[in-house]
């Protein structure tokens, strides 16, 4: 049945391929990102509605039903667009691989140079990563508490329907990204690292999308595109997502396409083709229900919009572009939003984003007074701004860190003559800042890198004030500064947050299409040495750090490796799978080893966990057994159900009885982990 499975999904991706030769234009680029988009869709309206029928573990029901999904959003789309001939998308293949080998032969050699630099390292990383991506468990803290473990609760439910589970993420997260999870882990014959392919997919998606948007911008100038989207394939904090279940690189997916479809609408020659209106509203609503931290992106996408859409020789014009856009986005947002778990929460929780302790944790509401919000906040974009300033990557490595900490001296002597209290003022705060955060910290969690502080921030710089004069960048650069000022006013500081800027690095990205744009900074005019020298070595370092980055990742390394802190590595490959889904937690691993020894493969295991324990671990390596969380978070906790054949539980949870097996917690470690583990105990039922 797996071969049937898989043909099925090949089968999924071709038909997706020839409904979107009838929705785009005939562009390589459009026809990506518009297949990207209505698989997406079409998979998470699949799920909403299998979820309602209790389908949601039934794989042959999956199989069959997403052609219909896709075969009426693509006749509406069809149906909304203007009439097109068809086009033979392998035969725009060949034609953009010819015109890439035009391209690239007719480069001088300092251009020559920056793009086999870039497309070699690319290569390298595109390699390793698939191989991680398919060979390696996924292991991240918030997959291991809750966005993993909800979807395995799913499967075995056969519904998506709110249940009370430990973690307060389980219940709260929008499901949209589960519906495409399943899709994948089910059509993959149960293969568990399928769990992963929406956010690798999302990567290459935002890639192509980079250059389309660079495309649009420099009306076709190859080499502003490639450079563009070649770095921000390599930026440290995109780069690691790739090969993760985090969610956030699934947003900037959806982000990039909007984007993309506001940016072609913009650049179409009047009268405009209202298509890319329905396609941008599409990519809205479906970010929208993704993560709710898109709300945060609105006042961003909003200056995109007025540049893309509302700025228009009349009133008439702009009302006209305004309500088809705001009809798509109404549509789309009953379709792709709202039934993706926000409503849920309101009834349950009273909030659609979660449960009070939630939000006091993790948003405005930690800060207090507003007054205290906007002290607190504008340190949040100092400390921000700090951290985007590091060598990430290259100073996984002693001589790196020393030559990091190093460069960073004058901006710790500045802060300390302006008396800014980054590292003192703590109260707004999940983990207090550092100058020099740890190791632990930047690793898995980077920013952007030398791209970012060396190229893209500066260009930012040179647009805002007026140096370097271009109108498209000048609303990115706005659009840049709402994101920034969103993430560091809406939540505490903390040093995880090197995720959240990837977003925001779509934006700053574009900037470094003005290297051979713009006449000021363009490296094509002749001369120029010491410019031309900077853009080399910035490169040449970007490179180097995303290298780094991939390989010397300790949460999944291709090869053992010590790092700094003398704790040895093994690589991901060949470790066994509870010690490395517990890297992030090494106190749990011996409790959880002993664990899946002694529980069967088939058992079913009630759960007396907090809301902080990994519970996905405890599937087993098949993912066979089945798991009932009876301590939902802050519900108390509930009877040991009679079906039950273990009990694993904390003992603040429950209090062990004679006969328990007290699996324990390596306790020598707790100073060296960020959240210790609990004491452990198992429980014969049957």
């Amino acid at each position: 049945m797996t071969v049937l499975y898989i043909l099925s999904l090949i089968l999924f991706v071709a038909y997706l391929g020839r409904l979107s030769t009838h929705i785009c234009r005939r562009s390589l680029t459009e026809w990506l990102l518009t297949l990207f988009l209505l698989g997406a869709g079409s998979v998470i309206l699949t799920g909403f509605v299998l979820s309602g029928l209790y389908q949601t573990a039934n794989a042959p029901v999956w199989a069959g039903s997403v052609f219909v999904t896709a075969t009426i959003i693509g006749w509406v789309l069809r149906r909304l667009s203007s009439e097109q001939p068809r086009f033979s998308a392998l035969q725009l293949i060949r034609e953009r691989r010819h015109l890439f080998g035009q391209w690239f032969g007719g480069l001088s050699a300092y251009p020559k140079f920056l793009f086999s630099t870039l497309f070699a390292t690319l290569a390298i990383i595109a390699v390793t990563n698939l191989l991680l991506v398919f060979f390696t468990v996924p292991n991240e803290w918030d997959s291991m508490t809750g966005h993993l473990n909800r979807v395995m609760q799913y499967i075995q439910r056969g519904s998506m329907r709110h249940f009370g589970g430990t973690n307060w993420n389980i219940d709260t997260y929008p499901k949209s990204v589960c519906t495409l999870q399943i899709y994948s882990f089910l059509m993959t014959g149960r293969f568990e690292n399928g769990f992963k392919f929406i956010h690798h997919l999302s990567y290459w998606t935002a890639i192509v999308a980079v250059f389309g948007i660079v495309q649009r911008l420099g009306n076709g100038r190859l080499s502003a595109s490639f450079f563009c989207a070649l770095a921000y394939a390599l930026l440290p904090d995109f780069l690691m997502q790739a090969i993760t279940t985090e969610t956030d690189i699934v947003l900037t997916a959806y982000l990039s396409v909007l984007l993309f479809m506001l940016f072609a609408y913009q650049q179409t020659t009047p009268p405009k083709d209202s298509r890319y209106l329905w396609l941008a509203g599409m990519a809205f609503g479906i970010a929208f229900g993704h993560k709710i931290t898109f709300a945060l992106l609105l006042p961003s996408v909003f200056v995109i919009m007025v540049y893309t859409v509302f700025l228009s020789p009349s009133w008439t014009i702009t009302f006209n572009r305004t309500w088809r856009l705001g009809a798509a986005i109404l549509v789309s947002v009953c379709l792709w939003t709202l039934p993706t778990g926000y409503l849920k929460n309101i009834e349950v929780f009273g909030h659609p984003i979660g449960p009070p302790t939630a939000l006091k944790h993790q948003s405005v509401e930690r800060a207090g007074s507003l007054s205290n919000l906007l002290e607190q906040g504008s340190r949040n974009v100092v400390r921000y701004g700090y951290d985007h300033i590091n060598l990430d990557g290259i100073r996984n490595v002693a001589i790196g860190a020393r030559l990091n900490h190093a460069m960073r001296q004058p901006l710790v002597a500045l802060e300390d003559k302006l008396h800014m209290r980054l590292d003192e003022e703590t109260d707004f705060s999940i983990q207090p800042f550092a100058f020099d955060r740890k190791f632990v910290f930047y690793n898995a969690n980077p920013y952007w890198g030398i791209f970012g502080f060396g190229l893209a921030l500066p260009l930012v710089l040179l647009v805002l004030i007026g140096v370097v004069r271009s109108t498209p960048h000048l609303f990115l650069g706005l659009a840049l500064l709402l994101h920034f000022a969103a993430l560091s006013y809406s939540a505490p500081y903390d040093p995880f947050k090197g995720r959240y800027f990837i977003e925001t690095g779509l934006f700053g990205i574009t900037f470094l299409a003005l290297i051979f744009l713009h006449a000021r900074t363009s490296v094509d005019v002749p001369g120029r040495t010491l410019w031309k020298s900077y853009v080399g070595l910035v490169t040449v370092l970007g490179c180097v750090s995303a290298l780094m980055c991939v390989f010397l990742n300790t949460r999944a390394l291709p090869f053992a490796w010590t790092p700094p802190d003398g704790h040895s590595f093994p690589s991901a490959f060949n470790s066994d799978r509870i010690r490395q889904m517990t890297l992030g937690r090494p106190d749990i691993y011996v409790p959880y080893k002993r664990f899946d020894e002694l529980v069967p493969a088939n058992a079913t295991v009630a759960l007396g966990t907090i809301n902080d324990d990994y519970e996905y671990p405890l599937y087993g390596p098949d993912l066979s057994r089945r798991l009932i969380a009876i301590n939902p978070f802050e519900q108390g906790l509930r009877p040991i159900p009679k079906e039950a054949d273990y009990l694993f539980f904390a003992k603040s949870v429950i209090q062990p009885q004679p006969g328990d097996i007290r699996l324990g917690t390596d306790t020598t470690m707790r100073q060296a982990v960020i959240v210790p583990g609990e004491d452990y105990y198992l429980r014969k039922l049957k």
